[in-house]
């Protein structure tokens, strides 16, 4: 193909992504709706909000990534709390081969992705064992997260001169 002078254009660097580890840092469940000594059928309205955070650590290649889930059930229409489940969940990575000014939306995006399957079963089980059916967490758009964080970080640097 490098007939005529012509040159190949350069490949991408290969990037590699290992999980090393990953657990639960941080667990709480409360079961309001039983301590209030409630019982029978309602209907949830579950609120999930997601926050992310990375650092890398001393070991080259090496990142910790959390992902800090707050679950809130309340009864529909009522406003009772039902259960509160606060998560953080951690991931160690080794990645290689992403460019620098890729590395922070590929640790918040990607890395997230590899672990939600597990904060799903790790929600779902907590749930289930707290005395209420599973829940099953939907797909969570970390690009979407991640954008509107860049947003409001973006928002947040313009209105800083105007304070000060």
């Amino acid at each position: 193909m490098a007939e005529n002078g012509e040159t190949q254009p350069q490949q991408a660097p290969q990037i590699q992504m290992r999980i090393l580890g990953q657990f639960v840092r941080d667990l709480s469940f409360e079961n309001v709706m039983a301590q209030k000594g409630a019982s029978g059928e309602v209907t949830p309205d579950v609120s999930v909000q997601v926050n992310l955070d990375a650092k890398k650590r001393a070991a080259d290649n090496q990142y910790e990534v959390m992902v800090k889930l707050n679950v809130e059930s309340k009864v529909k229409d009522m406003g009772d709390v039902l259960f509160l489940l606060e998560l953080d969940y951690m991931g160690v990575f080794h990645i290689e081969g992403v460019p620098e000014d890729q590395l922070h939306p590929f640790l918040l995006i990607e890395c997230p992705r590899m672990l939600f399957p597990f904060l799903r079963r790790i929600v779902s089980d907590v749930t289930r064992d707290g005395g209420f059916p599973p829940l099953n967490l939907d797909n969570i758009d970390f690009v979407a997260i991640y954008r509107n964080e860049i947003a409001r970080r973006q928002a947040a640097q313009g209105e800083a001169p105007a304070n000060a």
